[in-house]
């Protein structure tokens, strides 16, 4: 089966896919935010993220309430998590560190997602990219997560980059909605893909093996066809830029 995704299609004010959001702790591009709250289903902080959108939204808090806040609160500040808890936000700890609070608010958003009966297409994650790059790679893994925790896509938004795990098959990507930037990448994170096709790519593949210390493929660019079709026989992490 052929998987089809046109990935940001969540940052058009007129866009058809219904998400749910998740904030992380990272600070956020003011354009993306306000889009992404303003269409999502349900919407979660991830631990400090609260404290990003606490601050963000400075004097009107009141009007971005998330539907809960998840982690083992060592990152969130005393005041924000106070100010939330006062104003009837649910606030869910969460203690396992084998998992980071990004991969504990999913399995979470899961469950509220099925108990609420949600029709959604997908899961937006807001930050993840930026800072340091042990966590840049914590977040590469919860999407490794994702795949035993919710059937639906999960993303990863941060500035002028977007993440999406492929899974093994087919995939069709939609490249068309005016804010793609120059730049794509597939990165065979994780273990080495024995055989990636694409077209649509100005650099295509054809059963080629991408590998660490053998091919990655970076700075590649679209054809200007406006969709980009994937064939993967492991998961393979697919980047873009988006416009800023």
């Amino acid at each position: 089966m052929e998987r089809a995704l046109t990935p940001l299609d969540c940052l058009l004010p007129a866009g058809n896919l219904k998400f749910c959001l998740l904030i992380l702790n990272q600070p956020f591009n003011e354009g993306h935010f306000h889009c992404l709250w303003s269409k999502a289903a349900l919407r979660a902080c991830a631990d400090g993220g609260a404290n990003h959108l606490y601050h963000f939204t400075d004097g009107s808090q009141d009007s971005f309430l998330p539907d809960y806040i998840s982690g083992d609160f060592d990152s969130i500040q005393p005041e924000v998590k106070e100010y939330y808890k006062v104003k009837g936000c649910e606030l869910i700890e969460t203690m396992d560190q084998d998992l980071t609070d990004f991969t504990k608010c999913l399995q979470i958003l899961q469950k509220k997602i099925e108990k609420k009966g949600l029709q959604i297409d997908m899961i937006v994650t807001l930050g993840g990219l930026g800072g340091r790059f042990d966590q840049i790679m914590a977040s590469v893994e919860t999407l490794f997560h994702a795949a035993n925790i919710t059937p639906f896509p999960v993303i990863v938004i941060q500035e002028c980059s977007l993440i999406y795990l492929l899974q093994p098959g087919k995939h069709k990507l939609h490249v068309d909605t005016g804010l793609e930037g120059a730049w794509c990448g597939l990165i065979p994170i994780g273990n080495p893909c024995e055989s990636v096709t694409t077209t649509g790519l100005k650099w295509n593949l054809t059963n080629q093996v991408l590998k660490f210390g053998t091919l990655v493929s970076t700075s590649n660019t679209y054809d200007g066809s406006g969709i980009v079709t994937i064939e993967t026989d492991k998961p393979l992490l697919w980047t873009m830029a988006i416009k800023r």
